[in-house]
């Protein structure tokens, strides 16, 4: 049943008038009027409604049921990725909302070769939501993970954090998986560099403020492949997969 992404409120027979990017996907989908469609909000649970209307520029439905069906990781997961070349960053937020990470903070480090001005970031970031809402579309998740404001490196590294930070490096003498496997599921910031890595003054900065420096293993991944990576390997260890 194709599964729509709707900010707004939502209740059982509630008369809706969905957005006009919506509307169009219905129409491309070739959907007829009394077909069944499945709307969630992101704040939990979906909604089954069925195309009460059909017209030329607009699409409304008419909600029926309500399911709190949840597939969220039973802990969370922040990717903190330092912004790479080109489009790789939404292909990495994409990948991470399919594996089911519930935020995402981008980060200016030192080695990164993209800039962005307070304008581009701005755009950016309305980007990167709507990829958000579409994979969490296409994965079957019924809550937007947090997309973070863009940061400095240095000044976020150096904030008060509850969570676990992990900042991956080739450099550590003990593997994600082995930490992994001693500790319970817990809440965890995975701290990803550029291409490049981090440089050796942002890894001591990160683990004199309290980050756990853990390894990949013996091969050296890309900024693209590492923090995914490290995602399936605790979903895998932790029971999320």
């Amino acid at each position: 049943m194709p599964r729509f992404y709707i900010a707004q409120p939502l209740a059982i027979g509630q008369l809706v008038s969905l957005p006009e990017a919506v509307a169009h996907h219905i129409q491309v989908l070739r959907l007829a009027q009394g077909e069944l469609v499945t709307l969630f909000n992101g704040e939990g649970g979906e909604y089954g409604a069925t195309l009460s209307d059909i017209g030329k520029r607009h699409v409304s439905v008419e909600i029926k049921t309500h399911q709190p069906r949840e597939v969220e990781l039973p802990f969370g997961i922040t990717l903190a990725q330092a912004l790479p070349e080109a489009s790789k960053m939404d292909w990495i937020i994409e990948k991470a909302i399919e594996l089911g990470v519930s935020g995402v903070q981008p980060l200016a480090a030192q080695r990164c070769v993209v800039r962005l001005s307070a304008e581009r970031a701005e755009k950016k970031m309305a980007h990167w939501q709507g990829i958000i809402a579409s994979a969490s579309e296409q994965s079957g998740r019924n809550r937007l993970a947090q997309l973070a404001p863009l940061q400095d490196y240095k000044q976020w590294i150096t904030q008060q954090d509850m969570h676990r930070r992990i900042i991956l490096t080739p450099r550590a003498e003990q593997s994600l998986a082995d930490w992994a496997r001693h500790q319970s599921p817990q809440a965890v910031t995975l701290v990803i560099g550029p291409e490049g890595g981090l440089s050796d003054a942002e890894e001591n900065l990160a683990i004199q403020h309290g980050a756990l420096p853990l390894a990949m293993g013996p091969r050296i991944l890309r900024t693209e492949t590492a923090g995914l990576s490290a995602v399936a390997v605790l979903s895998g260890l932790w029971g999320g997969m």
